[in-house]
């Protein structure tokens, strides 16, 4: 419902008809008779091409045999892997019996991994056996299976079980558009990591938005290699290439990782066309010219940057490197399931666009600047929070209705925590965040996690984590604590007190000592203070 004063903005392409009533797998798959015979997945390590069929059947394969392992619809599988066609097969084999998906990042601690697992309710564990260790005490007295791809431990079961299932016996499972089919974890806008529900409608929705329609905003076509270097665990991965890139009939070429000299290698080889990138491996491009001269990347004519703000610098030097490529950016956030806004410039038919921007909102959607203090929505160049409202977003938190009202407003707008305004050309520019999350290579940190750990250690009475600007990372987490009396506590100890027990990208960067931790009589942490002080150049 939209009241008379709100000011709203929407796309400059027209609205397209979405299919929201189709399963997220009869929606990726729906032109399959075109390119039944093309590349679907190419293995970038081993080569190994994989074609629109394969895909199709070894997915429908996984599916009965999820299913006679006795997942059922609603129930949820994990996946913890890297990029893998056997990601791939597991996340469809789970939407064609209606069961529902979250990926965790397997370089997780085995804390991390089994905090999302008990979240979840997950079932299945897909991994490698070299996760195992983290997960077996968990999944034996949990009665959750585990399934490895490569060779399988004792206990565990191999891939091949899943990929020998009789597709023919897939059950009759009646799929809603309400229905679940993707839990990514996310902080959202403050907090711990909650699991973020998306639909088969939202994802549809979200993925039509990209690419579907006479001019779509993301335009790929069949003939088109798309670069999956970043990881299918987070959501801009799993939406703009694996989903954007099968609904288009591309080939998406698979990295397990970004490292750059195969990264190059790969992009001269395949002649890949369309890279969906994060300012890291911008940066990579940048610092490696010398290396990057080498190849020739005259082949891509799209180059997206998104997870985390691209500077105007790093985006002008990263144009010099393809030489045809449209540069870019997009704007995502999980909860918006997740593109909230994307560059025209990689329309079929092109916009212009201006450096620094991170594109227009997308199709079928509708955006709002709001004053974060009167709720008030703004005009045009008036910096304010960003709102979007549209069958994309998620349906909300997993068993966690106080977090999903904070989040989606009674009228149905997303309140993403990110300052923002937009011009006269509808253009939107991220100028600031609310939200306390650090976003390191755009990764998510939430503070909120790491102080919890931080105040498990015996000599710390108190702690907070904000973000410090990391060239190379964009930000990185740092804490202030405060000793309990007497303690003989170093940095050292607590950065090595931390590290064992999280994921490298949560690691604190430095420590600083503090008589106290400023907070709000509400007893809030006042981060702006503590940002101020290390802008200020605070010192041990």
């Amino acid at each position: 419902m939209e009241t008379k004063h709100e000011i709203i903005f929407r796309s400059k392409l027209p609205n397209i008809y979405i299919p929201k009533h189709l399963p997220l797998h009869s929606y990726c798959f729906e032109n399959i008779s075109d390119v039944i015979d093309q590349p679907c997945l190419i293995d970038g390590a081993s080569g190994q091409v994989y074609t629109y069929a394969d895909v199709d059947l070894t997915s429908r394969k996984v599916a009965s045999s999820l299913h006679k392992l006795g997942i059922n619809k609603g129930d949820v599988i994990m996946i913890l892997l890297p990029n893998s066609p056997e990601f791939v097969y597991s996340f469809f084999g789970a939407s064609f019996i209606g069961a529902i998906s979250t990926m965790a990042n397997p370089y997780f601690t085995a804390g991390e991994i089994i905090k999302q697992a008990k979240a979840s309710e997950a079932k299945v564990i897909i991994t490698q056996c070299a996760h195992v260790p983290k997960v077996e005490a968990f999944a034996l007295e949990n009665s959750i299976k585990v399934i490895c791809i490569d060779s399988a431990p004792e206990g565990c079961l191999h891939y091949s079980e899943l990929t020998s299932g009789d597709e023919t016996k897939l059950p009759e499972v009646e799929i809603s558009s309400d229905d679940v089919v993707a839990l990514p974890y996310s902080s959202g806008t403050t907090g711990l990591p909650k699991g973020v529900m998306l639909t088969h409608k939202g994802l549809v929705t979200s993925v039509a938005q990209q690419v579907d329609g006479e001019n779509p905003n993301l335009w790929i076509h069949n003939k088109d290699v798309l670069m999956c270097a970043l990881p299918l665990f987070h959501i801009y991965s799993l939406n703009s290439i694996l989903l954007c890139g099968l609904r288009a009939g591309a080939a998406i070429l698979i990295m397990q990782k970004f490292d750059i000299v195969p990264f190059l290698e790969l992009t001269e080889k395949y002649k890949v066309t369309i890279g969906p990138f994060v300012p890291p491996i911008v940066l990579a491009i940048a610092n490696n010219e010398q290396v990057v001269d080498k190849y020739d990347l005259s082949s891509m004519r799209t180059v997206m940057s998104g997870a985390a703000p691209l500077g105007k610098e790093l985006e002008d030097t990263v144009r010099n490197k393809f030489p045809n490529a449209k540069l870019g950016q997009g704007y995502g956030m999980t909860e918006a399931g997740p593109v909230l806004a994307m560059c025209l410039a990689f329309a079929k038919e092109p916009y212009e666009i201006k450096s620094g921007a991170c594109g227009t909102v997308v199709r079928n959607a509708e955006m709002k600047i709001v004053d974060p203090e009167s709720g008030v929505s703004l005009p045009r160049n008036q910096r304010g929070e960003i709102c979007i409202r549209g069958d994309q977003i998620m349906k909300g938190y997993l068993n966690d209705p106080e977090a999903t009202k904070a989040t989606i407003d009674s009228n149905g707008w997303l309140h993403t925590g990110d300052i923002g305004l937009i011009d006269d050309d509808d253009e939107l520019f991220i100028v600031d965040r609310l939200k306390e999350l650090i976003k390191y290579k755009g990764f998510q940190v939430a503070p909120a996690e790491l102080e919890a750990l931080l105040l498990t250690h015996a000599g710390i009475s108190d702690a907070a984590v904000v973000s410090m600007v990391n060239d190379v990372a964009g930000e990185v987490p740092v804490a202030f604590v405060v000793k309990i009396n007497g303690s003989g506590v170093t940095e050292d100890d607590i950065k090595q007190f931390v590290s064992k027990q999280v994921v490298f990208y949560k690691r604190i960067n430095r420590v600083f000592f503090t008589d106290t931790i400023p907070k709000s009589p509400s007893g809030k942490i006042l981060r702006k203070e503590l940002r101020a002080k290390l802008a200020a150049g605070v010192s041990n």
